[in-house]
C-alpha cells in the first residue's frame, strides 16, 4: 500500500486548461502523423515514434493528472477504470493501480534508477544505426524508399573503422548478422539493467515509453515532455544515420568525419542532460 497523502485540489476550470492545453500540445505531433497515414504515406523519421513503441496517438492525447490529484466536479467515466469517486469528484486509484501493475512498475523504476546511476558514455557516434544496414543489399535495407549516403562498401568500411559500442539491447537486436560480431557488448534483455547507460541515445529516448508504460501513475505533460525529447534525439539519430534524407529537411551529421562525430557527441551530451531531468521526475512520480 502506499502512503496515504491528501490529493492536491484543481478545480474544474483548472483541469480542463490542463486537459486542453495537452490535447492542443500533443495534436501538434498527431495531426500530421494521422494525415500521412490517412493517405498511406510513410515518413522515416516523424513517424517512428507511432510505428516503434505501442502507445497509440489517441493513448497519447488522453490526459490523465497523475497519481495525487483530485479533479473536482469530474465523472469517473470521463477517464477510466484506474479512477475511484470522491466526495468531489475523482481521483486516481493508486493502490488499485500498483496492486495490478506492481511487478512492472518495479521493473521499469529499476531500469532508471541503475541507468541514471551510471556516468554517461558518448564514443558510439551512431554507429548502432549503420549497423542496422551493414552489408545489406538495397531491398534488404529498412528505408529503402530512400538511399544511403555512401555506397555499400564504404558504408560497410566506415561500420569497421570505427567499430560499434552499442549496450542497448533493443538497438543492437536490429542489427545484421554479420554486425553483431563486431560490437564491443552483447546486450541482451537479462542484461538490461547491467548495461544501459545515461549518455546512449536509444535508451534517452526510451524513457517515453516507460513514461507511458507507468502511465496513469505519472502526469500526462510528463509523457509529453518524454515524448517531444524522443522526437529530437530521432531526429539526429537519423541525420547521423547512413541513410540520405537532405530532401525531407535533414542535413546529414557526418559521423564517418571528425567534425560529425564532434556534432553528434555534443548533441549527445545536451540530450543527455535533459533526459536526467525527466528521469528523476519519473522516478519521483512513482517512488519505491
Amino acid at each position: 500500500m502506499t502512503a496515504a497523502l491528501a490529493p492536491a485540489v484543481l478545480d474544474v476550470a483548472q483541469w480542463q486548461a490542463r486537459r486542453r492545453a495537452h490535447q492542443e500540445r500533443v495534436a501538434v505531433w498527431l495531426t500530421p502523423h494521422l494525415a500521412r497515414r490517412h493517405r498511406g504515406e510513410r515518413h522515416p523519421v516523424a513517424d517512428f515514434l507511432f510505428t516503434y513503441y505501442s502507445h497509440r496517438p489517441a493513448q497519447l492525447r488522453r490526459w490523465h493528472p497523475g497519481a495525487g490529484v483530485e479533479l473536482r466536479d469530474a465523472a469517473v467515466g470521463e477517464f477510466g477504470r484506474d479512477y475511484r469517486a470522491t466526495t468531489a469528484g475523482v481521483t486516481l486509484d493508486t493502490d488499485a493501480v500498483r496492486a495490478r501493475r506492481g511487478d512492472s512498475i518495479g521493473w521499469i523504476r529499476s531500469l532508471l534508477a541503475a541507468t541514471g546511476g551510471r556516468a554517461p558514455h558518448f564514443g558510439c557516434f551512431g554507429m548502432h544505426e549503420w549497423a542496422m544496414v551493414y552489408r545489406q543489399t538495397r531491398d534488404e535495407l529498412r528505408h529503402n524508399a530512400w538511399p544511403l549516403r555512401l555506397s555499400a562498401e564504404r558504408t560497410a568500411a566506415v561500420v569497421e573503422e570505427r567499430g560499434v559500442r552499442c549496450s542497448h539491447f533493443d538497438a543492437f537486436r536490429f542489427f545484421t548478422a554479420p554486425a553483431r560480431p563486431l560490437n564491443v557488448l552483447t546486450p541482451t534483455r537479462e542484461t538490461q539493467h547491467a548495461n544501459e547507460q545515461p549518455g546512449c541515445l536509444h535508451a534517452n529516448m526510451d524513457l517515453y515509453k516507460w513514461a507511458y508504460k507507468l502511465s496513469p501513475l505519472v502526469p500526462s505533460e510528463l509523457v509529453a515532455d518524454a515524448f517531444d525529447l524522443a522526437r529530437e534525439i530521432r531526429t539526429l539519430d537519423m541525420r547521423a544515420s547512413p541513410y540520405d534524407l537532405a530532401a525531407l529537411g535533414y542535413p546529414p551529421v557526418r559521423v564517418e568525419t571528425p567534425d560529425g562525430r564532434a556534432e553528434y557527441a555534443a548533441a549527445q551530451r545536451g540530450f543527455a542532460e535533459r533526459a536526467a531531468v525527466l528521469r528523476e521526475r519519473l522516478l519521483a512520480a512513482v517512488p519505491a
